[in-house]
């Protein structure tokens, strides 16, 4: 069976997903013939159609190259007919194209619509949407593909409308609504789409979002057209209830002109001059998330272009409205700490009354970020406890978030800088939005122009619907001229030139009218550093010091930190912040200062020379050490950045790896990994040495954790840290680091497949375990993985015995229980030596043990081999209860490798074509991690479901691949099974030879229920027990050439 994708991809693939090489000319010829299937299309037309430039003896030989390479493509499926007359498309049951289904489904849909059978709707309508995927050879700009792509569009959009109709007769109105929305996305300019969306909202009482579906229509049709919704449109809104809200605190919309600034000093700033329309942007969305309908906003432009103080005029009416605001920023230097602005958020008092509301068990959770006296609990900021259950990362998520969303008051949350973001302030916000209900929120985030943080976390978030870019453009001429008024009192003589000259960027309008360059031809745009130095030319000797010191702490900075940090005494530095505060060079920022915008820190920054920076940076790095010195965790990235460029880098080292602790701790791994990397990039600068292996070391066995959360055990990146980490212990002599990293290296071979090196391994880790007692367990646990992966069954029972005397005294590197772990793995071991009951009874003690424990990650486990027992002792319906219970965890969770058992199981266990892709998506979700382990095992179940389905040569190919997988990893406690479903395929003598072979392995394995199958399946043609068959069978009545021709399984030597 072949797949052919002409919507939304372009790609020939087999049934078990591999793309059939073909060129992207070769596929757009087979598209257009299926676009025009049933029509006979003259040679030579195609050729000049797809190659007009050439001649047409050329075009013809170009198509007859193409039509041989696509013939390839397909293999032997007839669906290119050569006709005498030219080519044609023809459909074949062996070949199914997604373009041809979609349009005999669409047909089907139009046709119920027109004689009212609503259930055919229903059903031909999702068969068509569930076809089109995506645009007709999207990556096509060819005319006819244009033609065909538009009338496929508007054929989709067609279906669209009659289907949510159709589920809205039925009583299924979130699923019409749903339509609805995919008939939008689809043809976004169309009025209809939204209007049937806001029909749908409305009888649902969806207030807020028929107004959120109104204001995406306005905005579409505004920027894309110049025009505003029709009137049919707008009066689906004249009804009172979209109207009224909560509170009064939004500003109002544009046709009730900007609102006011709130009441502040005469003089002290400018009034907000041009931005009448994107504040009332803001305020819609802020009456929408009043009324039910929280989201983000995003506020984007250049720098200089006003996104700060669009920002602040907005966050001033929502405060003035009696809205409840938090503020914070993200800074492009490397001394962040991960969820830095969701901390700051939570410090504003009301948000820490609201913490103080939280049950116990969450609160506790978001002090692991917020401590609650800002002294941390060590036992929250044990990185290497969050590494082992990483599971918790979702209850410290689900924690914060319920600390924004019962604060009982409109919350508008502002993030400046998102372009540098952390990944896990990115999330985390994801995650808000995502709880957040019909929550009174709004997030706003300012991000410059240009690549940053936000281009991949920004359309995922946007494509759900809850949020929306306002992009923020320069002053026309008459804005600068206004701005210009209001900044001097008086009209500027040429505002033309004003705005050649400064671009329309407020803060160069600003800095070019006080360098005087408002009449002139003055400085160009690119100048602007230049008016920024000019800035402090302005300010006394002393401002200019303090400004180079401030500037050097590279973000937020404290009076007290200035004052500490200076040799200047404390009355001076206070007047010289005082003056860089009146010539708004600083602006306050709640507890602290910071510069009025990122050029003038830059600019401030640039006063200082190298050797007065790096002094500076010591400095700092002093006073943060004093000023935090009973907790110096909170600082400890940013104290890490002042001695790396303050000249002492294993200062330096020591604070990166607290910082490290403290990522982790908030399961923020990546961020962890960034610091360690940091800190890994200044020990191999130190140098060479035992002082330098020891401090490599100590980062290194850091390192592994955290990337083992981020990437997994089987990832490169994990592998090589490991292997560098028992280099350097065994070259310095340390035993105890290198059995850990021994036991984490093992995992990381074990679960990436290679067995026997695993093994190797695990028995280097067992004969150190002197050298660090607490890891026997672990160094038993790896020899028990091992022992059985290779069917040495009775040797892996041993190992794990040790595991499970161990109980809760241990956790194992990969985060779960050993007792329980290790129950789950002995069950298969047990059954594999004949002991079904023990077998049952062992996996349904670990899921009763893990249950008692409450620990989501060991249940998770222990329910993966409670399925695999059923599947060994053929209880599909058993099998189907586990799995479901996993599924749910891991989903809650985000469990990985472990998710990808499921469908596999899944799969088995309902057979069928639905069994048959699940069972694949899980073989490519554990290939795509590197997850090797079991391999030939689940191939198996693969192969199982192939055979059941009437599929013979795919059942053999997919042994045969287990085969060779068994064999190349040495994971081959599975392998006798393999072979003796192989053998089915065979015949005399081949398969009783393969059968004995199985049957050898069996019994050197000790797996009395395999061998069992064997002496069955060789009974049945005709062999007895102890391995002599009739004369005819072979000729002599014995097997010579059996063993002789077995592969002997490593299982009875370590290391292959």
């Amino acid at each position: 069976m072949l797949h052919v994708a002409l919507l939304g991809q372009q790609v020939i693939a087999d049934e078990e997903g591999g793309h059939r090489p073909c060129s992207s000319r070769g596929l757009a010829l087979a598209a257009y013939l299926v676009a025009h299937a049933g029509a006979v299309v003259p040679r030579r037309r195609l050729a000049a159609l797809f190659w007009p430039d050439s001649t047409d003896a050329q075009a013809l030989t170009n198509l007859r190259r193409e039509l041989h390479h696509l013939r390839h493509a397909v293999g032997q499926a007839p669906v290119l007919g050569a006709e005498t007359a030219g080519l044609a498309w023809r459909d074949v049951a062996e070949v199914t194209v997604d373009l041809r289904v979609f349009d005999r489904a669409a047909r089907d849909a139009v046709d119920a619509a027109a004689r009212e059978d609503t259930a055919a709707v229903v059903s031909h309508g999702g068969a068509a949407l569930a076809q089109y995927r995506g645009a007709f050879l999207p990556e096509v700009d060819d005319e006819w593909a244009v033609r065909v792509r538009e009338d496929r569009e508007t054929c989709c959009a067609r279906v669209c409308s009659l289907l949510a109709e159709a589920l809205a007769r039925t009583g299924d109105p979130g699923a019409a609504e749903d339509v609805a929305r995919r008939r939008v996305r689809l043809r976004p300019l169309e009025e209809a789409g939204y209007r049937a969306l806001m029909r749908l909202q409305l009888e649902q009482a969806d207030h807020a979002g028929a107004v959120s579906a109104y204001e995406r229509c306005a905005s579409v049709l505004g920027r894309e057209l110049g025009v505003t919704p029709g009137a049919e449109t707008r009066r689906l809104l004249d009804t009172p209830s979209l109207h009224g809200t909560a509170s009064g605190a939004g500003p109002p919309d544009a046709a009730g002109g900007a609102p006011a600034a709130p009441g502040r000093a005469h003089g002290t700033r400018n009034a907000l001059v041009g931005r009448e329309a994107e504040l009332a942007a803001l305020g819609r969305a802020w009456r929408r998330a009043l009324a039910g309908g929280p989201g983000l906003v995003l506020v984007r432009g250049e720098a200089g272009v006003g996104k700060t103080r669009l920002v602040g005029e907005f966050a001033a009416v929502v405060r003035d409205g009696d809205g409840l605001v938090a503020e914070s920023g993200c800074y492009g230097t490397s001394d962040r700490l991960a969820l830095a602005p969701v901390a700051d958020w939570l410090r504003v008092p009301a948000l820490r009354a609201s913490i103080e509301g939280l049950d116990p068990v969450w609160r506790l959770e978001v002090e692991r970020l917020v401590p609650r006296d800002e002294r941390p609990d060590d036992r929250l900021l044990d990185g290497s406890r969050a590494m082992v259950d990483a599971w918790r990362r979702h209850r410290f998520v689900e924690g914060l978030a319920r600390a924004f969303l019962q604060v009982g008051r409109p919350l508008l949350l502002v993030l400046e800088n998102l372009h540098w973001g952390d990944q896990e302030t990115l999330d985390f916000l994801s995650h808000l939005l995502g709880r957040a209900g019909d929550a009174p929120l709004l997030i706003v985030g300012t991000a410059r122009d240009g690549p940053g943080a936000v281009d991949e976390w920004f359309p995922r978030v946007r494509a759900t619907g809850a949020a929306s870019e306002l992009p923020l453009d320069p002053l026309s001429v008459e804005g600068t001229a206004r701005l210009a008024t209001v900044v001097t009192g008086r009209p500027p003589d040429d505002a033309a030139a004003l705005h050649a000259v400064t671009g329309g960027l407020p803060l160069h309008v600003v800095e070019a009218l006080s360098a005087g360059a408002a009449d002139t031809a003055g400085p160009a745009r690119g100048d602007l550093a230049a008016m920024l130095r000019a800035r402090f030319d302005e300010v006394g000797p002393t401002a200019r010091e303090v400004a180079a010191l401030a500037a050097a702490v590279g973000r937020e900075f404290s009076l007290a930190l200035l004052v500490e940090a200076s040799e200047l005494d404390a009355d001076a530095v206070v007047r010289a912040l005082d003056e860089l505060w009146r010539r708004r060079i600083v602006r306050e920022t709640g507890p602290g200062y910071d510069f009025s915008h990122e050029l003038l820190r830059e600019a401030a920054d640039a006063l200082a020379s190298p050797p007065t920076r790096w002094l500076l940076h010591r400095r700092l790095a002093g006073a943060l050490e004093e000023l935090h010195a009973d907790g110096l965790d909170a600082v400890s990235a940013r104290l890490a950045r002042h001695h790396a460029l303050g000249g002492r880098p294993e200062r330096a080292v020591a604070a990166y790896r607290r910082a490290a602790d403290v990522a982790a701790s908030r399961f923020a791994h990546g961020e962890a990994i960034r610091l360690l990397r940091e800190a890994l990039g200044l020990v191999r600068a130190l140098p060479p040495g035992q002082h330098r292996d020891e401090e490599e070391l100590a980062v290194r066995n850091a390192l592994a954790a955290p990337l083992n959360a981020r990437h997994g055990y089987a990832s490169a990146a994990v592998r090589e840290t490991l292997e560098a980490s028992v280099a350097l212990a065994h070259r310095i002599g340390r035993r105890d680091a290198e059995l850990s990293a021994l036991v984490g290296l093992w995992t990381a071979r074990f679960v990436g497949g290679a067995v026997i090196e695993a093994d190797a391994i695990a028995a280097r880790a067992l004969a150190m375990v002197d050298a660090a007692p607490a890891l026997a367990v672990p160094a038993h646990f790896a020899a028990g993985g091992s022992a059985l992966g290779l069917g040495r069954l009775r040797e892996g029972l041993r190992h794990f015995a040790v595991v499970a005397e161990a109980g809760d005294t241990v956790s194992l590197s990969v985060g779960s229980r050993p007792d329980v772990h290790g129950a789950g793995w002995s069950a298969h071991a047990h059954w594999l030596l004949g002991d079904d009951d023990r077998a049952r009874e062992t996996a349904a003690g670990a899921v009763a043990a893990a249950r008692r424990i409450e620990h989501p990650y060991s249940l998770a486990i222990a329910l993966a081999y409670e399925a695999v027992t059923h599947q060994l002792r053929d209880d599909r319906a058993s099998v189907e209860a586990s799995v479901a219970e996993l599924t749910e965890l891991c989903e809650r969770y985000g469990f990985a490798y472990y998710r990808e058992w499921a469908p596999l199981l899944t799969g088995w266990a309902r057979g069928g074509r639905a069994g048959a892709e699940s069972a694949r998506r899980g073989i490519d979700g554990l290939r795509a991690t590197g997850a090797f382990f079991r391999m030939p095992y689940w191939l198996t179940l693969v192969a199982d479901i192939a055979l059941r389905r009437g599929r013979p040569d795919e059942a053999r190919a997919v042994l045969d691949a287990a085969i060779a997988d068994a064999r190349s990893r040495g994971d081959v406690w599975w392998l006798p099974e393999v072979l003796r479903r192989r053998a089915a395929f065979d015949e005399d003598p081949a398969a009783l030879e393969r059968l004995a072979v199985a049957a050898d392995l069996a019994r050197e394995h000790g797996s009395t229920a395999l061998l069992r199958r064997c002496r069955g399946d060789l009974g049945a043609r005709g062999v007895a027990p102890d391995g002599h068959v009739p004369a005819s069978a072979t000729g002599d009545g014995e097997l010579p050439g059996a063993r002789r021709h077995a592969e002997r399984s490593p299982a009875g030597r370590r290391g292959g």
